[in-house]
């Protein structure tokens, strides 16, 4: 059963907690003041099947009432905090439909770019809840998001930092506005970002015009030419990576390997037909469909784009419906056509970063075979499916049960926690289904002792982020990091193959320091199967071919894990 988020007939609201299952780092040690016990906290408890905990800091979100483009509402931020926070950063952003036009003289002055506009206040909080008020006004149609994020600045956690979203369909006329946002059919997102009342041509949204000489059709034995039409793909997002608490990194980049289908109509008012299908170039997220045309000029033609990767990985919503894009018709299309550069529909922007993310692991999966895993067939391959939708919270975890990722609402925004999630993913698939019987693992912290069958999963997944984006940074939804490199005068983080972040890094270092690669390690993890980092070490990498001598132990011994 999928859990959609059921709008309240009043007021719009929002509440939000703790983040991403990837869980807890190290607090700094220059911060001597200890936090609330773990299990004292109760701000937005984790879903059940939640891997993270609960928070110590949250932060609720509602409008007064629905605006109409034109009109105007009070937006009402709550915090509330169950510990003491020296430096707690509250950030607000709007998206593009509304403005802000009578803020809390607390806040900073808002920015304005393509995203909307964000404005953040620091606050030092005691034990309670405390509310400010903005005036916003509503200046365009369509789906509306506004977010708002607390954190602990000086002690990034998900214990320490909050998550609210309010989502919206803005309409024209008064009381025309809606709760909710439909995004997973939509269009095109113009090039030039969101205005307040463009949007691309639908296909078949008018008949085009005739063209000066009536399509004929082509004489028996005599086609017509083939007729091309190409583009770019492009998605802009913010991205966790490089970003900060108040500020995350705007990003412009195409989208490789979606799936993208040519539709047309031959003629005005003629049916729908599948024109081609193929993928967006891998790098460049260009395309170049071709097809024969059964008269002389086509009516209309347009490319719609899904968030499939063939039939390797997927992003669904929360009914398991593939986002899709849809650009604008070309009309009385003969030779060559280009539809420029597409960007993906900003409502979607979060389903096609998780969506891309994915081709970072992919292409450097360490698998000897065309699938995700070398004990897959060729042809044979299960995919990888990321459930996101706007607002969602259910996440963040992934189960063997379902083989499912589950991301909250701004998950997707940092790459490392989609590629975290994936990561549990990538194991059930080299252990081709069977999971080790993990305790005390939720929720679970990176820093902390848990146990070797926790320390062994979570590890291997935090393993797969910091082998994919090349470091040992860990990234959360709303922009704030931390560095986990670590050896053995780190403090702040346990010691030994019961703490997940020791394991990470330890398997990075054998992969990069030792193997070669993880090529190796994956291929004889898909072969034999673990429950602890001390099998996968002792037992199958000798028997393996795999060193487990001075050299490797040494690796393991500069992270606190000794044999």
């Amino acid at each position: 059963m999928f859990r959609i988020r059921i709008p309240r007939p009043a007021a719009l609201v929002a509440a939000g907690g703790i983040g991403a299952c990837i869980a807890t780092i190290a607090l700094p040690s220059a911060y001597a003041v200890t936090p609330a016990p773990a299990d004292s906290c109760t701000v937005r408890p984790a879903d059940v099947k939640s891997e993270a905990p609960s928070s110590c800091l949250g932060v609720t979100a509602s409008l007064e009432r629905l605006p109409a483009i034109g009109e105007r509402t009070t937006l009402t931020v709550a915090v509330t905090a169950q510990t003491d926070v020296k430096r707690a950063g509250l950030s607000l952003q709007l998206p593009p439909a509304l403005r802000i036009v009578d803020r809390n003289p607390a806040l900073t002055t808002p920015t304005t770019d393509l995203f909307g506009q964000r404005t953040s206040q620091t606050l030092t909080l005691t034990p309670g809840t405390r509310t400010l008020q903005l005036e916003v006004k509503a200046v365009a149609a369509g789906p509306a998001q506004i977010q708002a994020d607390i954190s602990d600045i000086d002690r990034p956690d998900p214990r320490r930092a909050g998550h609210a979203s309010v989502e919206l369909t803005i309409g024209k006329a008064k009381g025309s506005t809606t709760t909710g946002m439909s995004v997973t059919k939509a269009d095109a997102t113009p090039a030039g970002g969101p205005t307040a009342h463009e949007r691309p041509a639908r296909p078949g949204a008018a008949a085009p015009a005739a063209p000066s000489t009536p399509p004929q059709a082509a004489a028996p034995g005599k086609p017509y030419a083939p007729v091309c039409v190409s583009g770019t793909l492009r998605n802009r997002f913010q991205s966790s990576e490089g970003g900060s608490w108040n500020r995350k990194a705007d990003r412009d980049l195409p989208v490789s390997n979606a799936n993208v289908t040519l539709w047309g109509r031959a003629t005005a008012g003629g049916s729908t037909q599948k024109l081609a299908t193929g993928l967006t170039g891998n790098g460049d997220g260009t395309f170049k469909l071709c097809y024969m045309p059964s008269t002389s000029v086509t009516s209309q033609v347009w490319a719609e784009f899904q968030t499939q990767a063939g039939s390797m990985w997927s992003v669904v919503d929360g009914y398991n419906r593939r986002y899709s894009t849809t650009s604008n018709a070309l009309s009385n299309v003969s030779g060559n056509k280009s539809l420029g550069t597409v960007y993906a529909n900003s409502g979607q922007s979060r389903a096609w970063h998780a969506f891309d993310t994915l081709n970072k692991l992919w292409w450097d999966r360490g698998s000897t075979s065309t699938c995700w895993t070398s004990n897959e067939r060729d042809g044979r391959c299960s995919p990888i499916t990321v459930q996101w939708y706007p607002g969602s919270q259910d996440g963040t975890y992934w189960t063997n049960r379902d083989d499912k990722v589950h991301l909250a609402d701004n998950d997707p925004d940092s790459g490392h926690t989609t590629v975290h999630e994936a990561g549990h993913s990538l194991m059930g698939k080299l252990y081709n289904g069977w999971w080790p019987y993990v305790t005390n693992c939720s929720p679970h912290y990176v820093n902390r002792t848990s146990s070797t069958t926790c320390g062994w999963t979570e590890g291997f997944a935090d393993a797969v982020a910091f082998h994919t984006f090349k470091d040992t940074v860990m990234t959360w939804g709303n922009g704030s990091s931390m560095s986990l490199a670590n050896d053995r005068t780190t403090r702040g983080i346990d010691w030994g193959d019961a703490c997940e972040a020791r394991v990470a890094t330890a398997l990075v270092d054998l992969w990069s320091q030792v193997d070669g690669g993880w090529t190796k390690s994956n291929t004889m993890m898909s072969r034999e199967r673990q429950s602890t980092f001390r099998e996968y070490f002792l037992t199958d990498r000798p028997a393996y071919g795999l060193d487990s001598g001075a050299k490797a132990r040494n690796v393991l011994y500069n992270h606190t894990i000794q044999y």
